[in-house]
């Protein structure tokens, strides 16, 4: 269901889950619904009946609210006062949003149940935030125009309420859609909610975690979780030297240094931004360290098992829970004892689980999340010297056993290092050693490796490359991702990595899979504008420049013929164009069907940035002479 609250008009769209069967309600001086609406809502509420939204706790749950508690009032109105008592409702709403106060009407409040794939997306995150229409564009959704008339506009013909009406469905079914894409999440939601009496259904994974932690150490401890939710440890300082575990050693002088220079290391938590950073240079690989994690990375290229050497992986099993769990870690103001047992046993639990069993997904979950909540100043299990206790161990750790396995293998060539493992051509007589060697880091550490063999790997840096098992299995990482990309992410022009992993996988050369691929939607960027910035469409039109307002999220592709699309400050004038150079872009922001001809794409734009990563990682590959 979906909302539009405009001035003189508001108009609600509702379509049922399962099915096509819709309902649209309009108050208006030309069609006054509110009196069905109204019915339409009690019952609802009086079946149990779930709203499923995006962003709907926040803000069409809140109008819905006022509504049902607002109904005598409203009923003595007239269409237009109505719809601008509504109106004021939700900008007071919007008002809230953007200064992040608490709205009126909390989840528990009410009446009538939402499902909100906002919120259980976790889009509400920072580093996750997403808005209807960029979720839109990430589905490859036919039309991801925004609202075509503002919601201050005096709407006064049935036109008008046409088009608002048929913008509000495209948005109700694009959020079917993302529901239908959330349907594991949601299901997840409901079980956990119907078995620990808790309300998780809009929660995202790391409330998941804290509520289900929470709930579990309260149980094994007596301690409420009303005075669990108010504990913290907050530091001033963090001696990073009293941290580092006594096993940590080193044989090199290289990395004697970098112990040297942790253990003098002491940092402000409540500002770490730039606390440590250090380079090592080892075995012709540079590794980077700093206070969340360790990045290394051999030169860029194609490394491949063969001619007597095999490419091994090895991975450390749930890297940071364990550290913790091993060494008995806790936050501070937690017992110690308590929560060390409860942390290992979520994990010695999730290995009995199938992975195919809605718990093992919900134990990893709480692994991985509580480590990370342990540095969130909102939560019960802020600490953040239990943060850095794992982090700095874990690199260190980690160096142990690049060190043990780069000094004691002859002819070994290390190639990666990042956050829990590790990747190293060895000669293949050396792999019973290599083994040897991890087993007993294990012993040393307490820690288990998961291996395995790649038939190679193609390395752009530590955070693009793509790897290849050798059963045929591949991994894509950073720029060469292309498949099941989260909807929060960038996904623009997913024909580039495409090609490049067919080429460099299958052996197709690129212009042959730009030839066979006709998916349009591979070749568009999506944008979106910030701020005080706006997009601005720049065209010729009968030998005169016309600019064109374009919406705050858009959708192009780079075509023979087009227009320049430039990101416009709208308070000192600066411009950006968005593709520079000669590359026209075709604003696509509305799905046309044409034949692949007319769509005009500029097919050098696409084989130029394909050939660019292909030579960043083999240089002096020549394009084909199709130009």
């Amino acid at each position: 269901m979906d909302y539009e609250t405009l001035a003189n008009c508001f108009l609600a769209v509702f379509e049922h889950y399962t099915g096509t069967e819709r309902k649209v309600f309009i108050i208006h001086t030309l069609q006054n619904d509110l009196e069905e609406f109204i019915v339409f809502l009690k019952e609802n509420k009086k079946n149990g009946e779930w709203h499923i939204t995006f962003n709907g706790l926040a803000f069409d749950g809140q109008i819905t609210e006022f509504i049902l508690r607002s109904e005598q009032k409203l009923l003595a109105m007239s269409p237009e006062d109505c719809a601008n008592a509504i109106y004021k409702k939700a900008q007071e709403v919007i008002g809230k949003q953007v200064t992040g106060e608490f709205q009126q009407y909390s989840e528990k409040d009410l009446s009538i149940r939402q499902i909100d794939v906002f919120k259980l997306n976790h889009w509400d995150n920072p580093a996750k935030r997403s808005s209807l229409k960029w979720i839109q564009y990430s589905m490859d959704w036919h039309n991801i125009q925004e609202m075509p008339i503002h919601h201050n506009t005096y709407i006064t013909t049935r036109t008008q309420l046409n088009l608002i009406t048929q913008y509000c469905i495209n948005d109700v079914q694009s959020t079917k859609r993302i529901m239908q894409l959330s349907k594991e999440q949601i299901n997840l939601r409901l079980s956990l909610t119907a078995e620990y009496k808790i309300n998780l259904m809009n929660a995202s994974e790391p409330r998941i975690s804290k509520e289900l932690f929470m709930e579990f150490l309260s149980q094994k401890t007596g301690i409420r979780k009303y005075e669990l939710r108010q504990l913290r440890t907050n530091r001033t300082l963090i001696n990073i030297g009293e941290l580092i575990l006594p096993y940590v050693k080193f044989k090199t002088e290289v990395f004697q240094d970098l112990l040297d220079n942790f253990k003098m290391v002491a940092i402000n938590p409540q500002n770490t931004k730039g606390g440590f950073k250090y380079s090592v240079n080892y075995k012709g690989v540079r590794t980077d360290f700093g206070l969340g994690g360790v990045h290394g990375s051999i030169t860029s290229g194609i490394y491949e098992s063969g001619n007597g050497m095999i490419l091994m992986t090895s991975d450390v099993t749930s890297f940071y829970p364990n550290l913790a769990i091993r060494n008995k870690w806790s936050p501070a103001h937690l017992p110690l004892d308590e929560f060390c047992e409860q942390y290992e046993w979520f994990f010695e639990e999730r290995k009995k689980i199938s992975k195919k069993d809605i718990k093992n997904y919900v134990y990893k979950i709480i692994l991985n999340s509580t480590y990370g909540l342990s540095n969130d100043a909102n939560s019960f299990l802020y600490d953040p010297q239990f943060t850095m206790q794992v982090t700095v161990n874990g690199q260190l750790s980690l160096m142990m056993l690049y060190e043990m396995l780069a000094e004691a293998i002859p002819g070994c060539k290390p190639l990666m290092q990042n956050t829990d493992g590790i990747e190293m051509l060895i000669p293949e007589e050396y792999k019973d050693k290599y083994m040897e060697i991890c087993a007993e880091w294990e012993k040393i550490t307490n820690l288990q490796l998961e291996h395995d063999e790649y038939q190679k790997m193609i390395i752009a840096d530590v955070n693009n490359y793509i790897a290849v098992t050798k059963t045929g299995k591949y991994k894509c990482k950073g720029r060469f991702e292309f498949e099941d990309l989260a909807l929060h992410k960038n996904k623009s022009f997913l024909i580039v990595p495409k090609a490049i992993f067919n080429y460099f996988v299958n052996d197709i050369p690129p212009e042959k899979f730009l030839m066979d691929n006709k998916n349009i939607f591979d070749y568009c960027a999506g944008v979106k504008a910030k701020g005080d910035w706006m997009f601005q469409e720049t065209c010729v039109v009968n030998q005169q420049i016309v600019k064109t307002n374009l919406q705050k999220t858009i959708r192009y592709y780079i075509s023979d013929k087009g227009c320049k699309i430039i990101k416009v400050n709208k308070i000192d004038g600066r411009e950006i164009q968005v593709e520079a150079g000669p590359w026209m872009q075709q604003d696509f922001s509305l799905y046309e069907q044409k034949s692949w001809e007319e769509y005009q794409i500029n097919e050098k734009y696409y084989l130029d940035k394909i050939y660019k990563e292909i030579n960043n990682i083999i240089p002096k590959i020549n394009q084909l002479s199709l130009f």
